[in-house]
């Protein structure tokens, strides 16, 4: 038998900002490979917004929520051996104006979230990115340092998240470019006041169909598709998963050499188990060192 929304925020909270913050998403040309010594400073700004939310396959009326984060992020490009190599810090932060469920208004914890590092190897170069294959393997840790509360809606997780990725791109020619990323979160069972926390393998699919006018500018439209992440507390389901389909669009553009502005927008179209976003805005600053 499975808990419906009456189970009330402690489940709820498990699924709902947090979906977005532990993700590990992945923009367009984001798996390039850079010089050796090269270092990226990035910050982020995302908001969400939704006034949709399904459990258990039932859409629960009255709910709303309304999240800004910012994430801090930091790549440092080394070599390792005589192969590409770079590591990841990523840091993120919330503020939460609304979470509703139901027309209940909950309580949130909010500030800072759960810090991940990472590591890139490239095992895979091109000769000619403008036609060649860039292949590369990711490891990512996601370490429970945010606040948490398992009664209340936030983005910390309380507990290890290991996420190994692999992303490729692929040049067709023309300007134009594939990026495709899989992924799997596999997070560490918890317990929290005496109720056992868990969560399935959750997927996380992504594709961008990438047209690049010079090395400044590009513009790209794209998928996210994330399966999986079903949640259970004290081994009985909550109707809660990471079920989202997503598209998106991306325009980038170096302001000058070692300067870059990237604008995102997403919306859902097919969430179960979560809130379905209707709109997904994100800036990102990137600065070259």
């Amino acid at each position: 038998m499975k808990m419906t929304y009456t189970l009330g925020a402690a489940a709820v909270a498990l699924a709902m900002a947090a979906a977005p913050a532990q993700a590990i998403d992945v923009g367009p040309a984001d798996y390039t490979i850079l010089p050796s010594g090269t270092t990226l400073g990035m910050l982020y700004w995302q908001h969400l917004s939704s006034d949709k939310l399904t459990v258990d396959g039932k859409q629960i009326p009255g709910s709303e929520f309304e999240a800004d984060i910012a994430i801090l992020r930091s790549l440092n490009y080394f070599t390792l051996g005589d192969m590409p190599a770079a590591f990841h810090v990523v840091a993120p932060f919330a503020s939460i104006d609304t979470a509703n469920i139901g027309t209940i208004k909950q309580d949130t914890s909010e500030g800072v979230g759960d810090l991940t590092l990472g590591l890139t190897l490239w095992p895979v170069q091109p000769d000619n990115p403008e036609t060649g294959t860039t292949l590369g393997f990711s490891l990512f840790a996601t370490l429970p340092t945010g606040a948490y509360d398992p009664a209340r809606i936030g983005i910390g997780e309380g507990t290890f998240t290991i996420t190994p990725q692999v992303g490729v791109i692929q040049g067709l020619g023309g300007g134009y470019y594939v990026d495709g990323v899989l992924d799997v979160g596999l997070q560490r069972d918890h317990t929290e006041n005496g109720q056992t926390y868990e969560r399935a393998p959750a997927w996380q699919l992504q594709a961008m169909l990438r047209k690049q006018w010079g090395p400044a500018t590009s513009l790209a439209i794209g998928y996210s598709g994330q399966r999986g992440g079903e949640q259970k507390v004290n081994g009985v389901e909550t109707g809660l998963k990471v079920h989202r389909d997503q598209a998106r669009i991306y325009g980038t553009h170096f302001l000058n050499p070692t300067t870059q502005i990237q604008a995102m927008y997403g919306k859902d179209f097919n969430v179960e188990g979560g809130f379905e976003y209707d709109s997904v805005v994100q800036l990102r600053l990137v600065k070259v060192f």
